[in-house]
């Protein structure tokens, strides 16, 4: 034997079939037929879609790794490498999408190219062409499996799930307005990779049945997201948890969940389960006759009091009684409106000050303290107020936290009162702006919404944990 055959590497051996992984794609178990006469490599994918920019093109695709088996999906993203024609042995050219990703067999790995084509009718999810197969691998085509054996069972073990690559997720913002929290969810998103869509939630239609389940837009059906972040204002609440009610139905993961939504809005229903969960709040009564007015006033407390519409929003429809006289005649006014409304103890120690909390994924991730306008009760920002950041106390912080949990919201803002009794809840909001929490406290907001979509999402989904046995 010569020096130089002493510095050859050993020989690999491969049958026509083998058992291979694709981790930086999340599929670990994959049975490759092994093909000679083809030059590259191929994986079955179906739902292919562009996206990124002209100058670093992705595509995303989903795989059913498991012949056979149409409920277990892999959703998968890469960059293009290229785009290129391929015929098929039966002769026909199709144009496929290039990517590139790492092959591991046994304990070998190294980058391979795939072009991604439907092989549903095929025996085996993928091809291994000539281009992918190292000087050192010798084929035995009368033999397989030469290498050692994976099993689909590791579909459904969690492990695998969690150690999914950081795909690409499609997004949706369902929002109407062009302002800062639309923009920074999308700025926010795409830098970190992902796809980011604003769709407008009055814009959006559904078909309603249990088989299929769908939503359009503008003519069309929307793809399926990996999630959706809703931005509904207060006048289409109604409408817009519909919506949102059906992307729960077809299973996309949705920031805030419809009933929480519908919750928060509600505040009669909100102080209510508030009260249920032991949430601290302001002394609250609630009533629809004319003839209950001083009862009403005496189950909150003495003047001065707050009088609330029930579908006010950013400090609208809050009025400050002063005196007992001055409540009678406020809610005289609301009730001949028909209007529905609260009364509440007003705070005096609160000193027209409040603390808002931002909750992300059962955190208090920013808090500021919002102070109003000069000679005004109300801190809201819309109305003038002012926002600093502030340190909250562990009492304060495990009450907004509660309070999020309670409606069960992925993302709040719930507004706190600080009393001589403790934290009272004035409100928990499921939309919460993210500008002025942003610019007081000097915090990333959007990304750490990001960082809870992604650790909700991209752990890969098994709907089903039947064992899969290898033929």
């Amino acid at each position: 034997m010569t020096d130089s055959q002493d510095e050859l590497p050993d020989m690999i051996r491969f049958g026509w079939e083998e058992w291979v992984s694709l981790p930086d794609l999340g599929l670990p178990a994959l049975r490759a037929k092994v093909d000679t006469g083809a030059r590259t490599s191929a994986l079955h994918a179906f739902d292919i879609e562009t996206f990124g920019t002209v100058s670093a093109p992705k595509v995303r695709f989903t795989v059913h790794p498991v012949p056979g088996r149409d409920d277990l999906i892999i959703p998968c993203s890469a960059r293009i490498v290229d785009r290129r024609n391929v015929t098929s042995s039966n002769g026909e050219t199709e144009s496929r999408y290039v990517i590139a990703s790492t092959l591991r067999v046994g304990e070998e790995s190294w980058r391979i190219e795939l072009t991604l084509t439907d092989r549903s009718t095929m025996a085996s999810r993928m091809l291994l062409g000539r281009e992918a197969l190292k000087d050192h691998i010798t084929i035995v085509a009368t033999d397989r499996f030469q290498q050692p054996r994976l099993s689909y069972d590791v579909y459904t073990t969690s492990r695998v799930r969690h150690a999914a690559p950081n795909r690409s997720l499609r997004i949706a913002v369902l929002s109407r307005e062009d302002n800062y929290s639309t923009r920074r969810l999308v700025e926010e998103g795409e830098k970190r990779g992902h796809s980011v869509e604003v769709i407008d939630t009055t814009r959006c239609y559904m078909a309603i049945n249990a088989m299929a389940p769908e939503v359009h837009y503008d003519g069309k059906r929307l793809p399926r997201y990996d999630a959706v972040i809703p931005r509904i204002g207060a006048s289409i609440t109604s409408y817009g948890t519909a919506v949102i009610r059906q992307f729960e139905t077809i299973g996309t993961f949705c920031v805030n969940g419809s009933d929480g939504i519908a919750s928060s809005r509600d505040k009669l229903f909100a102080h209510q389960l508030m009260a249920r969960h032991k949430i601290g709040m302001p002394n609250t009564a609630f009533a629809a006759s004319p003839k209950d007015t001083d009862s009403l006033m005496r189950l909150v407390g003495t003047a001065p009091l707050i009088v609330k519409l029930l579908e006010s929003t950013q400090g609208k429809g809050v009025v400050l009684a002063e005196t007992k006289k001055a409540a009678q005649s406020v809610i005289d006014a609301f009730r001949g409106l028909k209007a529905n409304f609260l009364v509440q103890d007003f705070v005096k120690e609160a000193a027209g000050e409040d603390i808002r909390c931002l909750v992300v994924g059962g955190k208090v991730v920013a808090a500021m303290k919002r102070t109003g306008a000069e000679g005004d009760f109300r801190s809201n920002l819309h109305r003038g107020g002012s926002a600093k950041v502030v340190r909250i106390t562990r009492e304060e912080r495990e009450t907004a936290v509660r309070a999020a949990r309670a409606f069960k919201l992925n993302l709040a803002g719930v507004d706190l009162l600080r009393s001589e009794s403790g934290p009272k809840v004035l409100e928990v909001n499921s939309s919460p702006g993210l500008e002025g929490i942003e610019t007081a406290t000097q915090k990333n907001i959007a990304e750490l919404l990001y960082d809870h979509i992604e650790a909700k999402v991209r752990p890969t989904p098994v709907r089903s944990r039947r064992r899969m046995e290898d033929e």
